[in-house]
């Protein structure tokens, strides 16, 4: 027993400090374990996806979205897997024909079902919002609305997704969606940063909506909508003018210039050479200006083009009403408008038009944007054909309306100015996300967007290297003081000469 005794007094495992060494050390290491697993949990790749149907006057166009499952409401990003454009126009188009809107929709809607993983269908959701086209129809005849919507939930029933309707969007959530996209994509609402305003331009409306300092919602209540995102509240100006979108604003003009019946028009909007005949029902067939036909008018006139902008340009003034306002102060046609504040990005019809005819550049001064307008209007038509052989005549005949109608809504409308006008991006993508009020729209129905702000890891990134660093210092002296009960017995060692 004295033996045993004698052993465990001389073995260095047995001293209290060895031991309370021994404990630190492994509570250390399980310390140093579980802050490493907790940081850096891994994120295994399973997605979850959503479709969205534009339903927009012009065209209608499909968007597929996905995101990681394990993070529906935390930080997990939505991106944009998969677009396709529908061929043929708008469903508003097929109001004589309803049973066609719905038929338009199945190619997309099958490639869909290819692009979205087949274990997915079923709990996929699928939405159709249609725009300024749909809410048109609807003013005018809805009746035909109503068939149109018929026709096309039949055929978005019968693909395997979780349909979840099809309605009209207000132009006011049209706006805030639109800007919900793009200070998602450009992650300004998680970080907290200063918001970008959405400038949208489609076929048949326009809607801008900012963040402005200037504006409560007090003065013009039905032009606020109140968000909370990421543990910030925002406070949103935005308006929808319908009948402002591009093609109906060009029916506006042409109104504007046939009011008398003319048989022939010379039209600054229009490039020098320019002619086609056009029929006056056609003309005035849109709710936009069908109260407008002049009476007694001919079937047919010939528009034929003199490519003036300045002249362009005060025919597209005659489509805005800048003289009424009851307010502090106001865009056009009465409508309240704070200030314009921070940057914008604009998109949709905004680029396509710049971007055609290379404006997309604010850097550009606006006076240089001008002169480019001038020239370019004044191009004789068969050199603008030559130039541009694969456009299809009427969108190539329509340009220089188009980005004279811009100009003119920016500055004159929306009162942007020279320094105000640099901060405009025209966006068509944005982190290889489309810009425009899908993505929003979804994110808002799925509430995608947490109200607070997400959950951030256990440390930030500087405070999780000081944590391991410390620990495993901790850990590497707790080491080299276990082993100092046996240096002397290393050292007293007969050395082998």
């Amino acid at each position: 027993m004295s033996a045993q005794r004698e052993m465990k007094e001389k073995n260095p495992w047995h001293t209290p400090v060895t031991i309370i060494i021994t404990v630190i050390g492994v509570i250390a290491i399980v310390a140093l374990v579980t802050v490493a697993v907790l940081q850096n949990r891994p994120v295994y790749q399973k997605y979850k996806y959503g479709i969205v149907l534009d339903a927009g006057s012009s065209h209608t166009a499909l968007y597929i979205y996905k995101w990681p499952a394990e993070k529906d409401n935390n930080t997990g990003r939505v991106e944009q897997k998969h677009s396709c454009k529908v061929q043929g126009k708008g469903i508003s188009s097929y109001a004589d024909t309803p049973s066609k809107a719905g038929e338009s929709l199945r190619d997309c809607m099958q490639e869909a079902e290819k692009e979205v993983p087949r274990k997915r269908h079923r709990e996929t959701p699928l939405y159709l919002g249609a725009t300024a086209g749909m809410r048109l129809l609807n003013l005018e005849n809805s009746l035909a609305s109503d068939k149109v919507f018929q026709s096309v939930e039949e055929t978005l029933q019968k693909f395997p997704f979780s349909y979840q309707g099809a309605r009209i969007l207000s132009g006011q959530e049209e706006g805030s969606f639109g800007w919900i996209t793009v200070n998602y994509l450009s992650d300004r609402l998680q970080q907290g940063l200063e918001t970008m305003g959405a400038l949208d331009l489609g076929g048949a409306s326009t809607q801008i909506s900012f963040v402005s300092d200037n504006y409560d919602g007090s003065e013009s209540p039905i032009n606020s909508v109140n968000f909370r995102l990421y543990g910030n509240d925002y406070n949103l100006y935005t308006h929808s003018f319908l009948c402002y979108g591009k093609d109906q604003a060009l029916l506006m003009a042409l109104a504007h210039q046939t009011q008398s019946g003319p048989t022939t028009i010379s039209d600054p909007c229009s490039h020098p050479g320019y002619s086609e005949t056009k029929n006056y029902s056609v003309l005035y067939d849109s709710p936009c200006v069908s109260d407008r036909k002049p009476q007694g008018a001919p079937a047919t006139f010939t528009h034929s083009g003199k490519g003036n902008f300045e002249q362009c340009q005060e025919v597209v003034k005659s489509v805005f009403n800048f003289t009424s306002c009851k307010y502090s102060q106001c865009s056009f046609n009465g409508i309240f408008q704070p200030p314009i504040q921070g940057i914008f990005g604009a998109f949709s019809a905004y680029y396509f038009v710049m971007d055609f005819l290379n404006l997309t550049d604010t850097s550009v001064p606006l006076e240089r944007v001008r002169e480019n307008l001038i020239r370019y209007c004044a191009t004789p038509w068969d050199q603008i054909q030559q130039q541009h052989p694969d456009v299809k005549v009427k969108y190539l005949a329509e340009y220089c309306f188009s980005g004279t109608y811009i100009l003119t809504l920016l500055t004159d409308g929306y009162n942007f100015t020279s320094e105000s006008y640099s901060k405009i991006n025209f966006i068509k993508k944005i982190k290889d996300s489309d810009a425009g009020w899908t993505l929003g729209y979804m994110l808002n129905l799925t509430n995608m967007i947490p109200a607070e702000a997400p959950d951030s890891p256990l440390l930030p990134y500087p405070g999780y290297v000081t944590v391991v660093t410390v620990i495993a210092v901790l850990i590497l002296i707790l080491f080299i003081i276990s082993l100092r009960p046996i240096w002397p017995t290393c050292s007293n060692q007969p050395q082998i000469v």
